[in-house]
């Protein structure tokens, strides 16, 4: 049979049209990201999801606090009457960051019994499932979903694929606020947001 080399010009095409599209895809859903960044409900809700961030020790680190304070406010201002922390161990010597989160929304007046709590989560994906399970058992089933203006198209597409009646509410404020923290930001949320809908983790 007739060896056929396929010439090389056309491996050349076919790998910068291949890198094109690629590139295409990921700038598009960059600027997707950044425009929903600003897209927040001023709805009420039964309660609000605050997405775990870090903590340092029994503190919250300053993007973790700017979530809680805007939670606070929330709850502060009627716009729910719970707020569900989320957010489990990243040290075995201190405390989960549900925990710290409470404790900080204690300090600032928030009702004790108003607060519930899931401390075995690890990444967004699982922040929302286990803030599911703590509010079917307590009858609550709409919600505002917190956490960062970039973070927030992705949440908010894990909300919509578990069936939550979920509805974003992004922080009015944040840490990541000058350009390089915000492209740097951004380009990580663009790839797990397209990672996220290639194998739903």
């Amino acid at each position: 049979m007739p060896n056929y080399k396929i010439p090389k010009r056309w491996l050349v095409l076919v790998s910068l049209t291949l890198i094109s599209t690629l590139m295409l895809a990921f700038l598009s859903t960059a600027l997707s990201i950044y425009l929903y960044s600003s897209n927040s409900s001023n709805i009420k809700a039964e309660a609000a999801i605050v997405l775990g961030a870090a903590a340092w020790g029994k503190e919250p680190s300053p993007v973790f606090r700017e979530r809680i304070n805007h939670a606070i406010n929330l709850y502060k201002n009627g716009n729910v009457s719970t707020i569900i922390f989320t957010g489990g161990v990243g040290d075995r010597n201190e405390p989960a960051e549900a925990i710290v989160g409470k404790n900080y929304a204690i300090a600032q007046r928030v009702k004790a019994a108003d607060i519930l709590i899931e401390t075995q989560s690890r990444t967004t994906s699982q922040n929302l499932k286990n803030a599911i399970q703590v509010a079917s058992h307590n009858q609550l089933t709409k919600f505002l979903i917190v956490s960062d203006p970039l973070h927030t198209k992705r949440a908010m597409l894990m909300a919509r694929d578990l069936g939550m009646d979920a509805h974003p509410s992004p922080t009015p404020t944040t840490r990541y606020r000058s350009f390089p923290s915000q492209m740097e930001f951004l380009i990580r949320e663009t790839y797990f947001y397209l990672v996220y809908l290639v194998l739903k983790i």
